[in-house]
């Protein structure tokens, strides 16, 4: 597969030939900037990102990270990280160059993610790529971890391998933001995931709420879950639509990777939740966590106890105390949680600033009824300056409806 920079394709990828590398924009000045080079690199970071994709819903606690291997401006070998425990995406990548008995000796290495330089699950990637001969490494992001940053260039370097970051840095951050997230601060990056009518409600005022959007949105929300390491719903939403919460196809069948299915997890202070409902009773139980507050009857408690895993959280306001579940749902390596609750639990996660991102999705409706329940309620702002505010905004056509993808700028 030969090099072709004219047929890169898309606004963004047009922007990043337009604009320099954020190494060189800050450098002051360029001295031997070689644009065909850095129109070749874009091209085939564009590809390890799409084989990063890959890993989508399969990673968690490890990054979703692609690489590939080009040699003398043709692809020889390319992989991604498809598991926790498995191997890594250069590995994948030298590995499969070797399958069709090329050396990857003087070859170019274009890895999403600065390769590991530490013993953890696997060996250090830093050393295979140094033993393979490698000439020049590009990559996205460097290791978000203190800890590790930078390690990985430098060992490379110390090995006189040319190393360039920054090729295409937003959308690898992107794509691993929970991951960075939980990296840096040990707690889950958490989306809060709302289907609304245009007035943002999310049920009638007989509480009927099936089906608000049509399928090819709710499809959309299914990818979502299947991506995160945790769903969450409060007991309301429990005892009023006796959820599954699995990532599933409209048949009910499991979404693929259906050996790793998200937590479920449900906020139920009293400990209310029937021992007959599905998250309780079916048979991915083992996957269901009830967070009980730390008086919850003991009966109820014991009772569920039987059939799922219960935490008992300290209390906050008459309520679980979110910081203590976040953090302690860290402390289980869990990178990220959708919150999928009804108006108060939405409310509590926002109010609190502990959300980062929102997913709301409007079907064309109006449903109007003051007392019909709303995506989402709490006290709402006191003032224009407690307005919650949004940034990195993106709206989105999903056939009839419309999505609203954006991060919380607290």
């Amino acid at each position: 597969m030969a090099t072709n920079p004219s047929a890169i394709k898309g606004r963004e990828q047009t922007d990043d030939l337009r604009r320099l590398p954020k190494s060189l924009e800050t450098a002051g000045h360029i001295e031997n900037f070689d644009a065909r080079q850095h129109a070749c690199d874009v091209h085939w970071m564009r590809l390890a990102l799409g084989l990063a994709r890959k890993g989508w819903g399969r990673t968690s606690p490890n990054p979703m990270v692609g690489a590939v291997l080009v040699k003398a401006g043709k692809l020889i070998g390319k992989g991604w990280h498809k598991r926790a425990g498995q191997p890594h995406a250069e590995i994948e990548a030298l590995c499969d160059a070797e399958s069709k008995g090329i050396s990857p000796e003087g070859s170019m290495l274009y890895v999403t993610l600065e390769p590991c330089s530490t013993h953890g699950r696997t060996p250090p990637c830093t050393d295979a790529i140094i033993a393979a001969g490698i000439k020049r490494v590009v990559m996205a992001t460097v290791d978000p971890n203190p800890r590790h940053s930078g390690r990985g260039i430098d060992l490379l370097r110390h090995a006189s391998i040319e190393v360039i970051t920054g090729c295409l840095a937003h959308s690898a951050e992107r794509l691993n933001e929970s991951w960075n997230h939980w990296i840096l601060h040990r707690t889950p990056w958490v989306i809060v995931k709302a289907a609304m009518t245009l007035d943002g409600k999310i049920a009638t005022v007989n509480g009927e709420s099936k089906w608000i959007t049509g399928p090819l949105a709710r499809a959309y929300s299914m990818r979502i879950r299947r991506g995160v390491d945790a769903v969450l719903v409060g007991i309301n939403t429990v005892l009023a639509d006796n959820p599954s919460l699995t990532p599933h196809h409209p048949d009910g069948t499991i979404l693929p990777p259906a050996s790793r299915l998200p937590k479920r997890v449900v906020l139920d202070t009293h400990a209310r939740t029937p021992l007959s409902a599905r998250l309780v009773s079916d048979d991915h139980r083992d996957s269901t966590l009830i967070v009980v507050g730390e008086n919850a009857p003991h009966r109820r408690v014991e009772s569920l106890s039987r059939q799922v895993t219960v935490w008992s959280a300290p209390l906050q306001n008459g309520r679980i105390d979110l910081h203590w579940l976040l953090n302690r749902l860290g402390e289980e390596e869990i990178t990220s949680v959708l919150v999928e609750g009804g108006g108060e639990v939405n409310a509590s996660f926002l109010a609190n600033k502990l959300a980062h991102r929102v997913v709301f999705l409007y079907a064309p409706r109006i449903l109007g009824g003051r007392d019909a329940p709303k995506s989402v309620a709490g006290l709402g702002a006191g003032n224009w300056h407690e307005v919650l505010k949004l940034t990195a905004v993106k709206w989105r056509r999903i056939g009839p409806d419309l999505l609203l993808s954006a991060r919380l700028a607290y």
